[in-house]
């Protein structure tokens, strides 16, 4: 009878065992799949990130090209005025 008692509590001990062990296997499963959508997110996440760097580096870019653009424009155009008043002067001395 004893053997019969401890046969049960031991078959008893190994299925509770071996139902632990498919509930953490599906436990790991289920945490692999959600690090690994985490993952991938986190790489969509830097991707966008890098995009829109690299798009505001272009539109500096661009902003810095049209300054320069407009400066030397400016600068043109100052020296185009000096050179009138220049000649108006000469204009007015020879007068």
């Amino acid at each position: 009878m004893r053997k019969i008692i401890l046969a049960a509590a031991v078959a008893t001990a190994a299925l509770g065992l071996s139902a632990c062990s498919n509930n953490t296997e599906t436990e790991t499963d289920e945490t692999v799949e959600e690090m690994t959508t985490e993952a991938d997110a986190a790489d969509n996440a830097g991707e966008a990130i890098e995009d829109t760097a690299v798009e505001s580096t272009q539109e500096i870019k661009d902003a810095a090209a049209e300054a320069a653009n407009q400066a030397e424009k400016t600068t043109d155009e100052v020296g185009d005025d000096a050179l009138s008043v220049v000649d108006q002067a000469e204009e007015a001395g020879a007068e």
